[in-house]
């Protein structure tokens, strides 16, 4: 398991056919994910057509990420919390200055996610929305958005599947009310194969994840 330290971020390649497994390892905290094609990093993780496609702002197993270019990128095959959000955009410089009246302004996702891409040639305009792993959004009935502490809890995980190659970016979320209040850490870990037991929480290491 890798460990993403708090308020940082990091970009790694996943290709067709492997599993990636992201953990909140203390609990009550978010993570950040972008997804760029490979072959085509014009081609992107799309909260728009996945949210057309998918039909529910609530992802969770069983439903797919897909790309601006209407292509699946992910599946996700197990899921813990079923709570993530995809309407939200990284937090950045601006949002700490817009709506906190006291947070450091450093070291936003944004921030973070630009720093991971830059060795792909990827600049910061061309970073979209983010998968919010584990961030916690309520919609109202009068359409307002509230931001509320995650309900993850400590080794919570959920798991992908690549269906294309995909270059991928993680942060453990710099955002003081997307976490609690607090900034903990995120774990990570690629894997090649998966057995997961039907309707039956499991453990992580019983994935043969790697400790």
């Amino acid at each position: 398991m890798t460990t993403i330290e708090p308020r940082s971020g990091t970009s790694f390649t996943l290709t067709k056919g492997q599993y990636l497994c992201v953990q909140d390892i203390q609990g009550m905290q978010v993570s950040d994910m972008v997804l760029f094609a490979a072959n085509d990093t014009r081609e992107h993780i799309s909260s728009g057509k996945t949210l057309d496609f998918e039909g529910t702002i609530r992802l969770t197993t069983g439903n797919y990420i897909w790309s601006n270019r209407s292509n699946k990128l992910l599946e996700i095959v197990y899921d813990d919390v079923k709570q993530h959000d995809f309407l939200l955009a990284p937090c950045s410089k601006e949002t700490f200055m817009y709506l906190y009246d006291d947070h450091d302004t450093t070291h936003s996702c944004k921030n973070n996610l630009e720093c991971a891409l830059a060795p792909y040639g990827i600049k910061a305009d061309e970073i979209p929305t983010a998968f919010n792993i584990f961030m916690n959004v309520n919609v109202g009935l009068d359409g307002k958005i509230e931001v509320l502490p995650p309900i993850s809890k400590a080794g919570d995980i959920i798991i992908f599947k690549a269906l294309t190659d995909v270059i991928v970016a993680l942060t453990a979320c710099s955002a003081k009310d997307s976490n609690g209040g607090s900034f903990k850490p995120i774990g990570f870990q690629i894997m090649e194969k998966l057995n997961i037991p039907e309707n039956q929480k499991v453990k992580p290491e019983e994935f043969g994840m790697d400790y």
